[in-house]
């Protein structure tokens, strides 16, 4: 069984909310800008070893628009629930606070406005997020696990199936448009799931296993063609992708990072980062 849907059974999760913030001394020599860590090149490394990548669980890791605050779950250690923490730069430091129990995988939409979890979102407020609200119909009835939305606000989410199917639902005359599957460019293989559609909707990730791949569910990118077709889904190669199950891409909002994670084994995932020319070296050689 795909090690990416542990999800599932972690949605169970009881955690109440709280802003109790834990012990914050590995944050002290942390200076600048993501979380103080020195930028990778193109081969991917660990993110942030021993403060988010850790002996544990950490996945679904996703910066805002300000890259002051990084949102992740964690699963294991003083949290016995899979949890969604935040580390967040303030006061000229970085400080790691829990942000709820986990109800859904995060994506912050590119204005910052609002963190999707699925099928539900929170909205940001003078306070902080907002209670969880449903997204209400077509998609309160969708299993969704990840949704993104670009800068004009097309979703583009997946569905919890073994034979997964990724839609889109597009602002059409000021309305939500009716879900509607992508081509077979993209839905194509098992465990399909977790897209990223880029802000200028230039570029899809996902993740999926197909008979091109590394080994599990591997990483893989569509370019948008000119007449606004998406193109052939391009394996993102043997220096992102492994024998594990390598899963949910995102490019940070500046542009300059791929994020994903890897799945080491049934209870243990790290968050890795690579710099995102790997996305502009595969549109070339398309």
């Amino acid at each position: 069984m795909q090690y990416i849907y542990i999800s599932i059974i972690l949605l169970l999760s009881t955690l109440s909310m709280s802003s109790k913030s834990y012990s914050q001394d590995k944050f002290l020599d942390l200076k600048g800008p993501y979380l103080g860590q020195k930028p990778p090149g193109l081969i991917p490394e660990v993110f942030a070893p021993g403060i988010i990548s850790t002996e544990h669980f950490e996945a679904f890791g996703i910066f805002t628009p300000s890259m002051k605050e990084f949102y992740f779950i964690r699963g294991g250690g003083i949290y016995h629930e899979p949890t969604l923490l935040v580390i967040q730069y303030k006061n000229n430091r970085w400080s790691e606070s829990v942000v709820s129990a986990f109800v859904g995988e995060p994506f912050i939409s590119p204005d910052g406005k609002t963190m999707y979890l699925g099928n539900k979102y929170m909205e940001r407020t003078d306070s902080g997020w907002s209670a969880v609200k449903s997204l209400g119909t077509p998609f309160k009835d969708i299993p969704i696990m990840r949704l993104t939305a670009s800068g004009a606000d097309t979703y583009v989410f997946d569905e919890r199936e073994e034979i997964g199917t990724i839609r889109t639902s597009r602002i059409i005359d000021g309305q939500r448009a009716e879900p509607k599957a992508l081509s077979k460019e993209i839905n194509t293989g098992k465990w399909t799931a977790h897209p990223f559609i880029s802000p200028d909707e230039s570029y899809l990730i996902w993740d999926s296993e197909r008979e091109d791949g590394y080994g599990e569910t591997d990483l893989y990118i569509s370019f948008r063609e000119e007449d606004g077709s998406w193109g052939p889904a391009i394996n993102m190669g043997e220096d992102i992708n492994t024998k594990w199950p390598d899963a949910y891409g995102s490019v940070t909002p500046d542009g300059k990072y791929l994020f994903f994670h890897t799945y080491l084994d049934k209870e243990k995932a790290n968050i890795f980062w690579v710099d995102a020319q790997v996305i502009e070296n595969l549109r070339h050689k398309r």
